[in-house]
């Protein structure tokens, strides 16, 4: 005879169960808890548990992993949570945490007993759980479709200015608090640039400008660092499956770009997951710094922050968009981080290496219409602060300068600077350029701007 434990507090279901069981020729042994309910099915090596979720001294998913863990039961157990919520993350969850199925009470004679039948037939000790493996579906090698017209004007409009944490509040209402998501609309294509907080306001705005219609976008990440990705759980296109969703990244030193969005979106941390979502969304792991987007032409290059992370060039009929969200410059942390730790003097070697990455960087947004880039310090700040990975906006002014870029954005403004913060460093930013006697539109970055790019052969 087949030993089935029941842990359940509701009594009325409790009996109609094990009366259910009882008529299919199990021996039922009930309890009230989950350690008492575990303890059972250690001493009778039971052949199934049926357990609510919502148990004292041991909840459901407690009870599961322990399951799991006992030599004894881990592959000769089966196990069923009930949950009167119905949630879709509750059933996710409990295959996730080793349950081989999830039902909603109040439960149903035909559809439980089918259940149990099943499970005892499959040989297969994985049997409903290899669902929690679900993934995404598997990147689209097409091209998105136009969005827009081909021949609408280029326009870059800010979502998201912010780094680190979203701040919002009084003192940066100007600026916004938002972090990084920069959209970019060109040749037909809506490119948006890192899923920060921004993006969660932008989504909102193509669902109200679309309406039924289905849209396409491609999202290109820079890094994975918190405030980058952190918007896109709520990113509502991805929740319409009429919408196609492109995200383009770099993978990062222990997860692939994959694995990294989706364990934001794992329980306990939000009720959706990844593989959950309905829209058609793809995730391509970057192989090579040169590809398309539908026909737009992008370029990227690494940058200096600690992991990986990539700044982005989009060609657009207007110029070309450079955005460097996180970046210090390799000069200044190579020479100033010796200095500071009181270390070795910097070699002949180290300096031209670091002049030479430096003119990379430089060379990658040589001439661009708009340069969108990490400015989070004034120099002051910058001086305890060597080695986090961001620039200052000396620095910044110098290398637009250099690279002869027509409009600089400041951007990643640090958390703790208010708005009149940052207006003092565009005012140093646009007096620099004075001194050296440049022509350099030096600006900040701030939320609902936006860019209309004119042709270059009618530019001004």
């Amino acid at each position: 005879m087949k030993t089935v434990v029941l842990v359940d507090e509701d009594q009325s279901q409790r009996a109609a169960v094990a009366a259910w069981l009882s008529e299919n020729g199990w021996r039922v042994l009930v309890a009230d808890d989950g350690e008492t309910g575990l303890e059972l099915a250690l001493k009778n090596r039971a052949e199934l548990v049926v357990c609510d979720l919502l148990m004292p001294r041991c909840n459901g998913f407690q009870l599961c992993r322990m399951v799991r863990q006992e030599a004894v039961l881990r592959s000769y157990t089966r196990v069923v949570l009930t949950t009167g919520g119905g949630y879709p993350t509750d059933r996710l969850n409990a295959l996730q945490a080793g349950a081989d199925a999830c039902l909603v009470k109040p439960l149903q004679r035909h559809e439980f007993l089918k259940l149990v039948k099943e499970l005892m037939g499959e040989t297969d000790t994985t049997f409903l759980r290899r669902e929690a493996a679900r993934r995404p579906r598997p990147p689209s090698t097409r091209p998105p479709p136009p969005a827009l017209p081909l021949d609408a004007p280029p326009r870059v409009r800010f979502w998201g200015v912010r780094g680190s944490i979203p701040t919002p509040g009084r003192a940066t209402l100007r600026y916004g608090g938002n972090t990084a998501c920069v959209e970019v609309r060109t040749g037909g294509q809506i490119i948006i640039l890192d899923a920060g907080t921004g993006i969660a306001p932008l989504g909102a705005s193509l669902m109200q400008e679309f309406g039924e219609k289905p849209f396409a976008v491609t999202i290109l990440i820079s890094h994975t660092h918190w405030d980058h990705i952190q918007g896109f759980p709520f990113f509502e296109p991805v929740y319409h499956p009429r919408n196609q969703v492109r995200i383009i990244g770099y993978k990062g030193a222990r997860e692939g770009l994959e694995s990294t969005l989706s364990s934001q979106m794992e329980s306990p941390y939000f009720p959706i997951s990844l593989a959950e979502l309905p829209g058609n969304i793809s995730i391509e792991e970057m192989r090579d710094l040169n590809f398309d987007v539908g026909g737009v032409r992008v370029e990227a290059t690494y940058l200096n922050h600690p992991g990986l992370c990539m700044g982005y060039r989009i060609h657009t009929p207007g110029g070309v968009v450079a955005y460097l969200p996180d970046n210090e410059p390799y000069q200044r942390f190579k020479y100033h981080a010796t200095v500071n730790d009181n270390g070795p003097p910097v070699s002949q070697e180290a300096i031209e290496y670091a002049r030479r990455q430096d003119q990379r960087i430089i060379d990658f947004v040589q001439g661009a219409a708009v340069l969108i880039i990490d400015s989070q310090y004034d120099a002051t700040e910058y001086q305890s602060r060597i080695g986090w990975g961001h620039g200052c906006v000396d620095d910044v002014v110098a290398l637009a300068v250099s690279a002869k870029v027509k409009r600089v954005f400041l951007f990643h403004h640090d958390p703790r600077h208010q708005d009149e913060h940052v207006d003092r460093m565009v005012e140093w930013g646009r007096n620099f350029v004075q001194l050296l006697g440049e022509n350099v539109e030096v600006n900040a970055a701030q939320e609902g701007l936006e860019l209309i790019l004119q042709p270059l052969e009618t530019a001004a």
